[in-house]
């Protein structure tokens, strides 16, 4: 299955990207939701409730408040999407070969998950409303946090595979031990990063619902509001995608992914439920100089022992 390919406008517009896609967050969205909801000992939204809430958001109208840039209010939730969504054409989504591929397309696609962050944070940043000033600067802020870490826990694979390609570094995974056992500090700063960068809870300071409203998207309503949600469950496939490409064995086919990315999702979940809310500050502090600095050891014991040990681990 690691060979198949689709037509590229097909792979584009319809599966594994586009719609597909769209359907595939919504659906990872509410698993995520039941799945937090259950460990908490809640009942949880039914399965359409994220349909449900895209499509009434749709149709609601876009109220563009006073004082803003109209048109970066209106383009800014579309240029989120967008991001996420052509950062998905170099995954392996759904186990089959990207859309699109070329050397160095890991730093491209990790480039293309900050545009939500930063489209959000313009946003916040857009509007005279102070709730949305300071959830976008706890957004910039807190991107400075994970962002680090999360690049460094995916060039751990990266540097064993001796490849900057997502395609590559899948296959090699696929051929290899799965690096969650070679390389467990980078798996777990990658989950952590991944959290952060989707502000899942703990990491959820800068859209905090009891201190800040909605941080920065308190102003958006309507369809600028439904883009930017549908832009986080699109990035919460894809960040799953990767880490499941990188350090459980790689993705060769549809059950594949679907089984590991699930376990995934299961974890994320659990994790969500264990931790209360980290402060910015907290944030910030902590997981900049921990995360960063667990990264870079394990990058260090890869180059170092490139030469000795890589046969033992990789062979």
């Amino acid at each position: 299955m690691n060979n198949i390919s689709l037509p590229p406008l097909v792979a584009l517009l319809v599966f594994p990207g586009g719609l597909f896609l769209m359907a595939l967050g919504l659906a990872y969205e509410y698993i995520d939701r039941k799945l937090v909801a259950r460990f908490q000992n809640r009942l949880g939204p039914r399965w359409f409730q994220p349909l449900a809430d895209l499509v009434k958001l749709l149709a609601k109208e876009e109220i563009i408040p006073d004082g803003v840039h109209r048109g970066l209010f209106i383009i800014l939730p579309v240029i989120a999407v967008a991001g996420a969504l052509t950062a998905a054409l170099y995954t392996p989504l759904a186990g089959f070969m990207p859309a699109y591929s070329f050397p160095g397309d890991l730093v491209v696609t990790l480039y293309l998950l900050s545009v939500m962050t930063l489209s959000m944070g313009l946003a916040g940043a857009n509007t005279a409303d102070r709730f949305s000033l300071i959830g976008a600067t706890r957004t910039l802020t807190q991107l400075f946090s994970y962002e680090a870490p999360f690049l460094l826990a995916l060039l751990g694979p990266a540097i064993a595979a001796g490849s900057w390609q997502i395609s590559t570094i899948n296959l090699y995974a696929e051929n290899n031990r799965w690096m969650i056992f070679t390389q467990p500090v980078g798996f777990i700063v990658a989950i952590i990063g991944l959290m952060g960068k989707l502000e899942l809870p703990p990491f959820d300071a800068p859209e905090a619902e009891t201190e800040i409203v909605a941080g920065a998207l308190t102003e958006y309503s309507g369809r600028g509001y439904a883009l930017f949600r549908l832009g986080k469950d699109i990035e919460l496939v894809i960040g799953l995608t990767l880490v499941s490409a990188f350090y459980l064995g790689g993705l060769a086919n549809p059950l594949e992914f679907l089984l590991k990315t699930l376990a995934l999702l299961l974890v994320v979940a659990a994790l969500q439920s264990l931790f209360a809310r980290l402060r910015i500050d907290q944030t910030v502090g902590l997981w900049w100089r921990a995360g960063a600095i667990l990264g870079l050891v394990q990058l260090a014991v890869i180059i170092a022992g490139s030469s000795w040990l890589r046969p033992l681990l990789f062979k």
